[in-house]
């Protein structure tokens, strides 16, 4: 071989080598980048973790805070708020009900025709409406009187099967899911908007007395017979139909649960005991906190820059409105400190609540066998595209220790409010059942994280105890559970008794 030919040969080698050093360099990066994305996960995953025995610390704190909120007012970061509700449905109602459904940009009318026992709910109607945006910052008095005005098209268009009862007035159950101060059944000052309204000359005043004066400017017969929550319509919906209901729980954008305390049982009470002997309290459970909760920095980060720092600390680690945060804070950590979407962080990945939980849901379930909805979503949301299918599946691991944590801290909650109503244990020779009302979006739509929460709940009161807990879906409680409360709140119900 001449010269030439060995010199080549050599400069070859050479590049070759060179060539399979980089190689090497840059898959020992790859990896070293890989296994830094994977710290971060992990120590997400180890912060994140719920053994039972925390959890029961968990539901423990609950139960000491709901004794703490009845005790007095402020005593507690529940609030355990008094409804004034201490008559349940109980499926002998009968007589036509309307429901005002008013918890945010729409709001709904309803009416049912009840037939009691053997009838049930015999017809139901109902409308959306939706409220123009300078409405929503207006005046009270116009607000109030497009609603007003929206009833009286529903009434007017009462047919067919729906009967009021000769000479009566006709009877509302108002859902105003807005922070009220609620100062009877069929009262309540308004604390502050949400959602979107801002219309301050409503603030500090009765909202059923704001309906009630703009249903009489249009000559509208009509009394407000019931002031409710969703929670509480929720738990109503499901008394209607199953009377082993004792608690209701919301697990949506939000989350709240209210249950059926002893009356005797609320020091904060000092008004007459109810004849029923029994009061149903809103708990505002999204409020509760707990060293024994399983605090994160991006639980962290997420409340300092949200809405209401250091409030809800509960509801921003179970429900809807912030799950998908959280996925997009871990994954933009590992973007940033580890290379994990390649060299620069996706810009998409910066903005807070772009990823929403139905799109983490999305990703949770998919069972495509190269994960194609979890790159959709990237490519679509975050404009992240050519993500390998190690990457995909990482990020459906985070979605689940997400989706996890949730699931069981509801179901510590859930623990919470059998605890303090003695309904965590089973007692010789009874048979007593015990059923959760649960209702959100969360809930309903978010399959893992539904069976997640059931499961862990059977775990944490073992099986004896499980098999007299059910949970039942409890469904539009805001609606038709608000006409079942003025039906057992009505003015005529005292005149039907023997």
């Amino acid at each position: 071989m001449g010269k030439v030919a060995v010199g080549a040969a050599v400069v070859c080698a050479a590049a070759v080598c060179a060539a399979a050093a980089l190689v090497v360099r840059h898959r020992m990066r790859s990896s070293g980048k890989w296994a830094r994305a994977m710290a971060v996960l992990r120590e997400f995953e180890e912060k994140c973790s719920t053994p039972i025995g925390k959890l029961k610390q968990v539901a423990d704190a609950m139960t000491v805070e709901m004794h703490a909120g009845l005790a007095s007012e402020g005593g507690s970061k529940l609030k355990m708020l008094i409804s004034y509700v201490d008559n349940l449905p109980t499926g002998d109602e009968k007589g036509l009900f309307y429901a005002l459904d008013l918890g945010g940009t729409n709001f709904r009318v309803l009416r049912v025709q009840l037939g009691g026992k053997s009838g049930r709910v015999v017809k139901q109607e109902f409308d959306e409406v939706s409220i123009p945006p300078h409405l929503m910052i207006g005046s009270s008095e116009a607000l109030f009187d497009f609603i007003a005005a929206a009833l009286a098209k529903f009434v007017a268009e009462e047919g067919e099967g729906f009967h009021p009862a000769p000479g009566r007035q006709r009877e509302l159950g108002f859902t105003f899911s807005f922070p009220v101060r609620q100062l009877s059944i069929s009262s309540g000052t308004l604390i502050k908007w949400t959602k979107g309204f801002n219309i301050q000359d409503t603030v500090g005043q009765d909202v059923v007395a704001e309906l009630t004066r703009a249903m009489e400017r249009i000559g509208l017969d009509m009394r407000v017979a019931a002031l409710v929550n969703d929670t509480i319509g929720t738990l109503a919906g499901g008394r209607y139909t199953n009377q082993d209901v004792v608690a209701a729980v919301i697990l949506g954008t939000g989350t709240n649960a209210a249950y059926v305390e002893r009356a005797h049982a609320i020091p904060k009470w000092h008004g007459l005991l109810p004849k029923s002997g029994e009061m149903v309290i809103n708990m505002e459970w999204g409020n509760f906190r707990s060293s024994h909760l399983p605090l994160t920095e991006y639980d962290q980060g997420l409340d300092v820059e949200s809405l209401n720092p250091g409030e809800q600390i509960f509801e921003k680690m179970i429900s809807g409105m912030y799950l998908g945060d959280i996925v997009r804070r871990v994954l933009c950590k590992m973007a940033e400190e580890a290379e994990f979407f390649g060299d620069t962080v996706p810009p998409k990945l910066k903005v807070p609540f772009i990823l929403r939980t139905p799109d983490m849901s999305a990703m949770h379930h998919d069972t495509s066998p190269d994960l194609k909805v979890v790159a959709s979503k990237l490519k679509d949301i975050l404009e992240i595209s050519n993500t390998s299918l190690k990457t995909r599946k990482t990020i459906v691991e985070l979605c689940d220790i997400v989706a996890t944590r949730g699931a069981r801290l509801s179901a510590a909650g859930i623990l919470g409010i059998l605890k303090k109503l003695g309904r965590d244990t089973v007692k010789d020779g009874e048979k007593q059942k015990s059923v959760i009302a649960l209702d959100g979006g969360l809930y309903e739509h978010y399959t893992k994280f539904r069976s997640s929460m059931e499961k862990t709940l059977k775990e944490l009161l073992g099986e004896e105890v499980a098999a007299s807990i059910l949970i039942e879906h409890s469904n539009d409680g805001s609606g038709i559970g608000a006409a079942l409360l003025a039906a057992s709140h009505s003015q005529y119900l005292e005149v039907e008794e023997p």
